[in-house]
């Protein structure tokens, strides 16, 4: 049962964290309670005076305290001061303390990131609970500072909370929408259900172009291959986010949408000119420093365009300081993509990764792979010369003006009232279920299959991949899609042959699809080893009429033959599969077109579907 005044502690404590409230207010505005209260006009400090009190902030904090302010860590658990034991033992082998609340007063990290693996996110009332836990133990620190609390919720296929959240649609389904408007609306609730969790810096949106289909880790997170189109859609949810009061953090500069190597387990190279730089990877960033996006993240590429030297862009100086901040213009917060990915650590050891990032004018070391070999290590730089007291202050004063203006000084914890008005809302979750309508996209209807008749067509099959959902809340998709059909007049089976689907479960599909009027297969990145080939054309061979709907890139169809359908959903969330079945269903239209060239799968250079191509139903 929840307790649902919050902060929620006995008188004693609750005097305590008063007290430390009292001392934070009065530390970021600048004036006494009590002069506040007779001079209204007092009761908000010029920008001038609250920037003149955030640095009298740092001056009180000790080196080490410094130090912290720079690092977000992940933690493990639900509860900042008691995660189960199970994860206090993951604790002290990966960091050495029990909990957050010890994480914070032993490291004084400025931030900490929520992930499902951690054990973070369990729902919407426990993660409220986790956050107002952790901003307690902020503010009972020597110099009291709240967290910055972040989290990696880009919608579609990288979502770190889940139902009863709003889950929307991702960055390629909103490209095939096309609509900035939608965008935004997506980002502003996206951001109004994080900051009611406590998560007010959200690493969205992806601003990578995604021109390389061979791309493992972007693809469809990125919204598209167009530059224009995609600076478009960045600046939207740039506004859309930070309109609900969060952090944006547009990502990975400069630049990850042309790569063949993931960058958590080695080292991508981006081949670029400058000017194809210029031209096809900056000006989705442009857009979202005109948008006044608040932090930027960083890549783990070499790009030997932009520096000679084949650093990784995380520890470059002049990708990070001569590029971004100088000839951009953006004096935003720069944080690090995450530190315990490969392709940061290849060159240089954990203990000098952090430090190099600083120097290259990096603000935010996030999730280093072990905290006290990275925090030592910019501790000892810090001691002996390498990096100057006042470079580290530039970086925590940006840190801290982020917070002010997110309105942590002023109130760092939320409600469950909070939660309960704004998770999950129902104008919410009607707003994702429209926008996903518009994304769909439909690229072969040989014969006008589509959209199915209730009365010739009513008994279907539904096969294909079941992959693991983002959030584990949502899914698996073919039983998505079956349940989704009967709603819209359907008679619908499962069967989940799987990503690899074995000969024995491809006979029993095809001795399924016996009888049936129609065949709904999902695909999964097929490959052109994929036993999901033989799967389709197995089931094409019945004469039963096949419909295939890739459920994440939508380059699988170049790799189908003689399928009667096909479509595009850019995930396999609910709320995109529910929007495709009422799409087949003829309950909407596919109004999706391709924001991706589909390469022909004989011949790469050679394409079978530009960009911007999508069937309708008029």
């Amino acid at each position: 049962m929840h307790d649902r005044s919050l902060p929620r502690h006995a008188s004693s404590t609750a005097s305590r964290h008063v007290s430390r409230r009292t001392l934070l207010a009065a530390t970021t505005a600048g004036a006494a309670a009590t002069v506040a209260t007779a001079s209204p006009a007092l009761a908000r400090p010029s920008q001038h005076d609250r920037l003149r009190h955030l640095k009298r902030l740092i001056s009180r904090m000790s080196l080490e305290e410094k130090v912290g302010q720079l690092f977000v860590m992940r933690v493990y658990g639900h509860s900042a001061t008691g995660p189960d034991q199970a994860d206090v033992e993951l604790n002290l082998a990966e960091i050495g303390v029990r909990s957050a609340a010890e994480l914070i007063a032993k490291y004084h990290v400025g931030g900490i990131i929520y992930f499902i693996w951690a054990h973070n996110t369990r729902d919407p009332h426990q993660i409220a609970d986790l956050s107002n836990g952790i901003q307690r133990a902020g503010l009972a620190q020597p110099t009291p500072v709240p967290l910055l609390i972040s989290t990696d919720q880009e919608h579609g296929i990288v979502a770190r909370v889940g139902k009863p959240a709003t889950l929307l649609p991702g960055a390629m389904a909103l490209g095939a929408g096309g609509s900035r408007s939608d965008a935004r609306t997506a980002a502003r609730i996206a951001g109004a259900e994080l900051a009611a969790l406590g998560i007010l810096q959200n690493y969205a949106p992806v601003a990578d172009v995604n021109i390389n289909p061979a791309n493992p880790v972007i693809g469809v997170r990125s919204f598209g291959a167009d530059p224009g189109a995609v600076a478009g859609l960045v600046a939207a949810q740039v506004r859309g986010y930070q309109s609900a009061g969060i952090a944006a953090t547009c990502k990975h500069f400069p630049g990850h949408g042309d790569t063949t190597v993931d960058s958590h387990t080695g080292i991508p190279v981006i081949t670029h000119t400058r000017e194809e730089w210029e031209r096809t990877d900056a000006p989705p960033f442009r857009a979202a420093i005109a948008a006044g996006i608040d932090s930027i993240m960083t890549a783990h590429i070499q790009f030997p365009a932009l520096d000679a030297s084949n650093d990784p862009a995380t520890l470059s100086r002049p990708i990070l300081t001569g590029i971004l901040r100088e000839e951009l213009g953006y004096d935003g917060v720069v944080v690090t993509d995450a530190l315990n990915m490969q392709g940061v650590r290849d060159k240089y050891g954990d203990h000098r990764v952090p430090v190099l990032a600083l120097a290259a004018g990096v603000d935010q070391l996030l999730n280093p792979p072990n905290l006290a070999v990275a925090w030592n290590g910019v501790l000892s730089a810090v001691k002996s010369g390498e990096i100057s007291v006042a470079r580290i202050e530039e970086s925590i004063l940006r840190i801290l003006r982020l917070k002010e203006k997110l309105g942590l000084f002023r109130e760092p914890f939320v409600s469950h009232r909070g939660v309960d008005r704004t998770v999950g809302a129902r104008p919410h979750l009607a707003a994702a279920d429209r926008i996903a309508e518009g994304t769909t996209t439909l690229l072969v209807n040989q014969d006008r299959l589509l959209p199915l008749s209730r009365r010739g067509q009513r008994s279907l099959l539904v096969v294909g991949a079941d992959p693991a959902s983002p959030t584990g809340t949502t899914g698996p998709p073919t039983a998505v899609l079956a349940k989704a059909l009967p709603e819209l007049g359907f008679s619908a089976s499962p069967l989940p042959p799987g990503t690899a689907p074995t000969a024995a479960k491809i006979d029993e599909a095809v001795a399924a699809a016996s009888g049936k009027d129609a065949v709904i297969v999902g695909t999964y990145n097929v490959s052109a080893t994929s036993s999901q080939r033989t799967l389709v054309a197995r089931l094409v061979a019945t004469g039963v009429p096949v419909i295939a709907v890739a459920i994440r890139n939508p380059y699988d169809i170049a790799r189908l033959g003689g399928v009667g359908a096909a479509l595009a959903t850019y995930s396999w969330t609910d709320v995109e599969l529910r929007a495709a079945a009422r799409v087949i269903a003829g309950r909407a239209g596919p109004e999706g077109r391709l924001p991706v060239p589909v390469q022909r799968a004989d011949d790469p250079t050679r394409v079978l579907y530009e960009t911007g191509y999508g069937l309708s139903y008029d």
